[in-house]
């Protein structure tokens, strides 16, 4: 399964739930996060709400196929739950298919579908291409009530959009916005958010 959606959906604190719910029930589950996020300190999963939890990092060269069949087959988890699984290469897609296809234990992998360029992450492309059921995560749009699409990157309050694919922030550097608001950005908006919401 792979769930996307934009900066602010609401992803961390959805893969926390899933987390609870499975051990809730007496079954077990193998949490990872990507490496390459350390706003909250390498290997958490943390949610704006103020939840967190411990997680297996992934890096560039993790085989997470290797890494499952490294355990006893009675400690097998009953789901892999993938944080930041924009951030996945191509290789740790597949190995994430043979978890699914040989070893039939469930992958949910929860992550951003495009860049503040509005590219696809080489993670999510292939997160599309083989996810099994692709669900999207709604939020809106920062400047008005439409549902974000998009992700809007702020230098100094600024919107940009040149620089490096990955650039790991927050609220400070990211806002989700819809089609309108990424292709035709006023400044404005923002000051007129923050008068509404006093």
């Amino acid at each position: 399964y792979y769930r996307y959606g934009a900066m602010n959906s609401g992803k961390s604190i959805e893969i926390l739930k899933v987390a609870h719910n499975y051990e809730e029930q007496g079954k077990t589950v193998r949490l990872y996060t990507n490496a390459i996020d350390d706003r909250d300190g390498v290997g958490y999963v943390s949610s704006r709400v103020g939840l967190r939890r411990e997680a297996y990092v992934i890096s560039k060269h993790t085989d997470l196929y290797a890494d499952i069949m490294s355990l006893p087959e009675n400690e097998y988890p009953s789901c892999i739950l993938i944080d930041e699984a924009q951030f996945l290469t191509k290789h740790q897609v597949k190995a994430l298919t043979m978890i699914v296809d040989y070893l039939d234990i469930p992958v949910i992998a929860f992550g951003l579908k495009n860049d503040f360029q509005n590219n696809l992450f080489e993670g999510s492309e292939q997160l599309l291409l083989h996810a099994d059921k692709i669900e999207e995560m709604k939020t809106i749009c920062w400047y008005c009530d439409k549902k974000a699409t998009m992700n809007l990157r702020l230098v100094n309050g600024k919107p940009t959009y040149h620089g490096e694919q990955i650039q790991i922030g927050g609220n400070e550097s990211y806002k989700p916005v819809c089609r309108r608001h990424y292709n035709n950005m006023d400044n404005s908006m923002d000051d007129k958010r923050k008068e509404d919401s006093v």
